[in-house]
């Protein structure tokens, strides 16, 4: 609905108990009826914690638990003109641990 004034679109409005629609350039809509402040039920949002690794896969043997498997990322962690560091994660146990090459 816009206001037959400025062509703004009408907004609810409050004086007291009364709603009427309304526009800011003092426009107030006088169809002799109230309407009615429709509040809809939304749908909450349930949050699943999960561990989900995005990290590939490789054959590597925890120290800790001597399991076979780990994630492993690689991180440039010292000066530009050294090789990167790698990093291991268990996929049992969860142990990281990181290798210098």
């Amino acid at each position: 609905m816009f206001c037959p004034k400025c062509k703004s679109i009408l907004r609810p409005m409050k004086d007291g108990n009364k709603k009427f629609m309304g526009c800011s350039c003092g426009y107030k809509e006088n169809s002799g009826g109230s309407f009615k402040e429709e509040i809809k039920k939304e749908n909450k949002i349930e949050v699943v914690r999960e561990d989900v690794e995005t990290l590939p896969l490789v054959d590597a043997q925890c120290p800790e638990c001597r399991h076979e498997k780990a994630y492993f990322w690689s991180i440039q962690t010292r000066a530009s003109d050294e090789p990167e560091t790698r990093f291991f994660r268990c996929e049992k146990c969860r142990h990281t641990w990181k290798e210098y090459t």
